[in-house]
């Protein structure tokens, strides 16, 4: 493991790596693909990068569906 690996940052870039992967997979489970669904390259940068997961634009269509399945999960 290289010096660079071992930094919180790299802690928290695998970790909103991680978060994006698991997203991914639930909404596969729910037949969604967000096509842009990737990190925000732009909060990976600097001394202490703040990663962010950004999912990214869909269609109208999508978004609708999204919903949907999220709404089946509220309480």
């Amino acid at each position: 493991m290289g010096m660079a690996e071992r930094t919180p940052a790299a802690g928290r870039i695998r970790d909103a790596e991680q978060a994006r992967d698991e997203l991914r997979a639930a909404l596969k489970g729910a037949d969604i693909t967000l096509p842009s669904l990737a990190l925000d390259g732009v909060s990976l940068v600097g001394d202490f990068p703040r990663p962010l997961v950004d999912l990214g634009r869909c269609t109208p269509e999508l978004a609708r569906r999204l919903a949907q399945a999220v709404g089946k999960c509220a309480p």
